[in-house]
């Protein structure tokens, strides 16, 4: 896996697109214009999906799974923003959120194992019988 698979590059290129969800999510006005609406969705989502998708190809049937539910939290968000159902679409949205972080949580966790962390040796180290006191 090069650099540009590491997750944090990932999160960094979404991160535009999460933050424009998150707004949109937050609103409480009223919306003046669904089909900017319904298109700034569509593409914020699929270029998210776009990402974790790339980056899960190979990672097997765990990630697919929550995978496919990412994306149906997309599909609904973008179909509750077509219906002009906000407040829907803000759920869908949180959702579609938590979900993203979640998958990558567990692509740190199970796919990008970290090296294990050496033992400080200036920690708890043990008393040796054999020192006199002064």
């Amino acid at each position: 896996m090069g650099p540009a698979d590491k997750t944090p590059d990932h999160r960094a290129r979404c991160q535009p697109y999460l933050l424009r969800l998150r707004l949109l999510a937050r609103s409480e006005a009223g919306i003046s214009q669904p089909l900017q609406i319904v298109a700034e969705v569509t593409e914020a989502t699929g270029a998210v999906l776009a990402e974790v998708n790339r980056r899960s190809l190979a990672a097997g049937m765990f990630l697919r799974v929550r995978l496919n539910r990412l994306a149906a939290a997309a599909d609904q968000a973008i179909a509750a923003a077509r219906a002009e159902d906000f407040a829907r679409m803000r759920h869908h949205l949180r959702r579609f959120d938590a979900l993203t972080s979640a998958m990558w949580t567990v692509q740190d966790a199970v796919y990008d194992p970290r090296p294990a962390r050496r033992r400080d040796p200036r920690v708890a180290r043990p008393l040796r019988s054999d020192r006199r006191s002064a």
